[in-house]
Formats: structure tokens, C-alpha cells, sequence
């Protein structure tokens, strides 16, 4: 009786250890240019973004914001190719410090508001 235990044994053991072995098939196809192109324009716009998430400003805003670095990057891998794509252009088109003219315009408006309602004195008057 325990020799056949021990075959039965030794029979199953070799049974799974061939099924867990078996390859599975592969299966190669051709691409056209437009979907390798697409992939390395992809591949771009995600190292362009993952770039400007990994200054530590950035990173230090984005916790700042309650989102980990490596959550925004998961959330960049998830864009699709088109928004993935326009994020990465509006990354490089923006300015680094802002829109200095909309900086002078507000700090204008601000100061001809001060001088109007009299809290503050710029153009004396003669």
C-alpha cells in the first residue's frame, strides 16, 4: 500500500512539473510605420513628461498637493496617446516663471485700486 502512495505520489509530481513546462505559443506579427511611430512618439512624450516629474520642485508641489510622485507618474502612463501628447507640448510651452506681462498687468491693476480709494499715495499730486 505504500508503494502505490508513493508512486501515485511520484506519478502526480512528474504530471504537473511537465504541464507547468509546456510553452505556450507565441505568436509574431507584423507592425505598420504608423503604429511603431506611435509607440516611439509615445515613448518620448512619457520620458518628457516623467522628466518634469522628476524635479524636485515638481515633486516637492505634487506632495505638497496630497499626490505622490509615483502616483502622478501612473496617472501619465494612463493617458491616452493624444493627451499624453498635449501634455508634454503644454509642459515645454509653458513659461518657468509664468506670464510676466499678466504679473505687471495684475500688480497694476492692484496699485491704481490702492491709489483710487486713497490708501496709498504713488502720484503725488503738485
Amino acid at each position: 500500500m505504500i508503494m502505490s502512495f508513493r508512486g501515485s505520489v511520484v506519478a502526480l509530481t512528474l504530471a504537473a512539473f511537465v504541464t507547468a513546462v509546456v510553452p505556450a505559443p507565441a505568436r509574431a506579427a507584423l507592425i505598420d510605420t504608423n503604429t511603431a511611430v506611435a509607440a516611439t512618439q509615445r515613448a518620448a512624450n512619457l520620458a518628457r513628461v516623467d522628466s518634469v516629474l522628476a524635479r524636485a520642485e515638481v515633486a516637492q508641489r505634487l506632495t505638497d498637493l496630497g499626490v505622490s510622485p509615483q502616483s502622478a507618474h501612473e496617472r501619465a502612463a494612463a493617458l491616452t496617446d493624444a493627451e499624453l501628447a498635449n501634455f508634454a507640448t503644454q509642459l515645454e510651452n509653458a513659461p518657468a516663471g509664468g506670464d510676466i506681462l499678466a504679473v505687471i498687468g495684475i500688480v497694476f491693476v492692484v496699485l491704481m485700486i490702492l491709489e483710487f480709494t486713497g490708501v496709498i499715495d504713488i502720484f503725488k499730486k503738485v
